[in-house]
């Protein structure tokens, strides 16, 4: 896959062009009637490397903005809000054995949960790659400042 990149000083933050972001850094992918959600590479990379993840259970109703599950890394504990509401259908159970794989393919192995929305239109209203880039740019570079 090609993905959209910038560069803030020695770090590459890469966007998939095929997902949809939230303001929160996580990126969601239809497959088919279900929306597969992850952290971004540039969250993942500013949290630093994942040591446990925490997910709500398949069946879990959530709201937009609710909290799917939880991840503690070196750096931080951090909480994970739904981009959408729906339920959780699927939960990625090879991050109770490999929580590395948030890190190392963010995008693909490193997946968390899928949810059936409750409106696909949520969907929709996430931001596209051009949009979320200059926006995640943006926050990649306040952080550099800090």
């Amino acid at each position: 896959m090609d993905y959209l990149q910038v560069t803030i000083d020695k770090f590459v933050f890469r966007v998939a062009p095929d997902c949809r972001y939230s303001d929160a850094d996580l990126w969601a992918k239809r497959v088919e009637n279900r929306v597969r959600v992850g952290l971004t590479d540039y969250l993942q990379q500013k949290s630093g490397d994942v040591a446990f993840v925490n997910l709500k259970e398949v069946g879990t109703v959530l709201t937009a903005n609710d909290e799917l599950g939880a991840l503690e890394t070196i750096k931080v504990d951090l909480v994970i809000a739904a981009p959408l509401a729906g339920e959780i259908v699927a939960v990625n159970e090879q991050l109770s054995t490999h929580p590395e794989l948030v890190n190392s393919d963010p995008y693909g192995a490193g997946w968390l949960v899928e949810i059936e929305p409750k409106d696909i239109a949520d969907y929709d209203a996430l931001l596209d790659a051009e949009t979320y880039l200059p926006q995640m740019k943006a926050r990649a570079e306040l952080e550099r400042e800090k």
